[in-house]
């Protein structure tokens, strides 16, 4: 329905290009941002969950009249996951102008060949949908982080893994790209700090299911734990083949491979699986953001069900509401940004984002869930329960 709309939007826009030169993506009553994100493909449900959290969250704040009494619009387009699309996307919409941020980017290999063109634009960055290191230099100044680092998501399998559970032998499997070689420089860091190294590690191609040759030379070393850097299609395919050959290690995936993606792919293998996140319990509506979103879940998709990628998205567009809030009736982009660049603290009720000066990440926790037998999830408290 959403990338209907954003379609009819784009087709509306060219048949009548004189509505198409908000300078900025400002006009008396509307502010447009632009998502460039993977709606098609192996990562199509984080940009599609990206997309919906992010809409939820303008759509409920269009409900109240908007910013300053601008509706807020969505402009998403379609990278495929693929860096050269995703440039050439952010290149066209940097020469149009016609939008006063980009939003919700989906990927480590996309956002370090689009953030830099973003960066020399002075165009606002925010919310990307990656841990990514590279994200959180502060003195970029356009960059505004949401999620924890994948540095912290390593970090949490291997205190659980080791520490707690007193596993010896930890393989990986990781997309060979720049963001599977974020998660293994995450994971040698964290093993090396207990003077442990891998036990084996295997690779596969960005963009495909050839996992069967990786899966084979992890499954030689008898692993306790395989740890996974990838996306949710390949991933199942990993662990479903895993299964069907008995093995017997335990599964544990980060944030980014998309959790209600992957607990589908896997139907019934998924039970035990485990998976790091930097987001609230989707469900938990005793947390106020959480009642929020839900109830703008609804308002923006009757038929949307809540998970941890579409919360991720509408705690972003949050975030980017607060910059409008903050920037006033005279918005340019230029002190668009400066009133990101001055938020502090940003309390959404149960979510409390803290920048600073040197300080670009909003959030810093992390915590584990694990896939139940009937597909849903449940927390691992620390110490190793759940």
């Amino acid at each position: 329905m959403f990338f209907r709309k954003t379609m009819l939007s784009a087709i509306a826009l060219m048949a009548f290009p004189m509505f198409a030169s908000a300078e900025q993506g400002v006009t008396t009553d509307s502010v447009t941002f632009a998502q460039v994100a993977a709606f098609e493909g192996p990562a199509a449900a984080l940009g599609n969950g990206m997309r919906l959290g992010i809409t939820a969250a303008f759509e409920e704040a269009n409900a109240s009249g908007g910013v300053h009494g601008r509706m807020l619009k969505l402009d998403s387009m379609d990278d495929g996951y693929e860096p050269d699309r995703s440039a050439s996307l952010v290149k066209g919409i940097v020469e149009a102008n016609n939008h006063l941020g980009l939003i919700g980017a989906v990927g480590t290999p996309t956002s370090s060949a689009t953030q830099p063109i973003a960066t020399e634009a002075n165009m606002p960055f925010i919310g990307p949908f990656t841990g990514a290191g590279f994200l959180r230099d502060a003195s970029h100044g356009n960059i505004f982080n949401v999620r924890a680092t994948y540095f912290a998501e390593t970090e949490a399998w291997i205190d659980y893994l080791v520490d707690q559970q007193g596993m010896s032998s930890i393989a990986l499997l990781y997309q060979d790209d720049g963001f599977g070689r974020v998660g293994l420089n995450g994971v040698n860091a964290a093993l090396e700090k207990r003077g442990m190294s891998l036990a084996a590690e295997g690779t596969y191609t960005r963009n495909t299911t050839a996992v069967k040759k990786a899966l084979l030379a992890i499954r030689k070393s008898n692993p306790d734990a395989v740890v996974m850097v990838g996306a949710y299609k390949p991933v199942a395919e990993f662990i479903k083949l895993a299964r069907k050959m008995k093995m017997t290690s335990t599964f544990v995936n980060i944030s980014f491979v998309g959790s209600d993606a992957l607990s589908t792919e896997l139907g019934d293998a998924g039970e035990g699986v485990i998976i790091s996140q930097v987001v609230p319990f989707p469900w938990d509506i005793s947390i106020p953001v959480v009642a929020q979103y839900t109830e703008a879940l609804k308002a923006a998709d009757v038929n949307a069900k809540p998970g941890f990628v579409s919360l991720e998205g509408y705690i972003v567009g949050r975030l980017a509401i607060a910059g409008l809030e903050a920037a006033g009736q005279d918005l340019t982009r230029d002190n668009y940004l400066e009133a990101m660049r001055n938020l502090t603290t940003l309390d959404l009720g149960g979510v409390t984002m803290t920048f600073g000066s040197e300080d670009n990440q909003g959030m810093d926790d992390v915590f584990l869930t694990r896939i139940t037998a009937d597909g849903s999830f449940e927390s691992i408290v620390p110490g190793g329960g759940s």
